[in-house]
């Protein structure tokens, strides 16, 4: 993808994380948190990252699929061969419980695959960024680009993986979503693999520690969304790792008719990789 739009990607991350983070900061903060029609919440931190985002990505060529933003037919939609899916505030649970675990993910989507990612935690003002061509990265103290160009970012982030080799097979599981399928699942790798050690974590951030090499595996069984998944799911493909449907070797596609994402395993790419898979990079 073109440095332009992963600079304006990166740029609209941060401006919605700077919004969030000064709502999340000010001690009598009214998050205005409000029920969606699946009873999950919404606060004014969320509305106010997509504005921030919806804004930024309004001059380019690609279409946008948001959480909360307007949601088109997949009439309209199964035409768009390119698009951003983006999800403003992913952990909102963690954004009210105030352990500043939440993230700001984009994505750009071509022909279902994700090619491209950028993850900010506002609170941590951490970035991921990746490319399928140029890697995956990671940048810390970030609050501006300040006018870096995307060489200059990535002469100052790390590359990922950035860690590798573990004495214990480490698994990283949801901090809100720990269901019985994946305690099960865990179990079924304890008895096959030994010891294995446990990280919780919320929102996409799970993504980004396997991508990143501090966690081997991140199993989700439970319900996901693709905005959920796309900024992660491109990062993880670009450091050399996969996100497959659970039970097979196909990995997860985006602006499909139903949004909704089959359960998934996030881990290292496995070496009969299908076409639609990512080159190790």
């Amino acid at each position: 993808m073109e440095p332009y739009y992963i600079l304006k990607a990166i740029d609209a991350a941060l401006d919605a994380g700077n919004r969030i983070r000064a709502i999340y900061d000010y001690p009598d903060s009214d998050f205005q948190i409000e029920r969606k029609a699946d009873d999950s919440p919404l606060t004014i931190a969320d509305r106010k990252a997509h504005e921030a985002i919806a804004d930024a990505l309004a001059n380019t060529p690609f279409p946008l699929l948001s959480e909360e933003g307007k949601l088109m037919p997949y009439a309209d939609r199964k035409g768009w061969q390119a698009l951003w899916v983006v999800d403003p505030l992913d952990g909102t649970k963690e954004f009210i419980k105030r352990n500043g675990e939440f993230t700001v993910n984009i994505a750009w989507i071509r022909d279902g695959v994700p090619v491209m990612g950028v993850i900010y935690l506002p609170v941590k003002r951490i970035l991921y960024f990746a490319d399928e061509e140029l890697g995956a990265y990671k940048v810390a103290d970030m609050i501006s680009r300040e006018g870096r160009t995307l060489d200059q970012l990535r002469e100052r982030a790390v590359r990922l993986p950035a860690a590798d080799g573990h004495t214990s097979l480490v698994v990283v599981a949801s901090r809100s979503h720990l269901t019985p399928e994946t305690e099960a699942y865990i179990e079924e790798l304890r008895q096959r693999r030994g010891a294995v050690e446990l990280v919780s974590s919320g929102s996409s951030l799970k993504i980004c520690l396997v991508a990143e090499g501090v966690a081997d595996v991140y199993p989700r069984f439970a319900p996901t969304m693709e905005w959920d998944t796309a900024a992660g799911h491109a990062i993880a493909r670009a450091a050399g790792r996969e996100m497959y449907q659970v039970g097979t070797d196909v990995p997860l596609r985006y602006n499909k008719e139903n949004l909704l994402n089959p359960w998934f395993v996030v881990e290292p790419c496995r070496k009969n990789k299908s076409s639609n898979q990512v080159k190790n990079v």
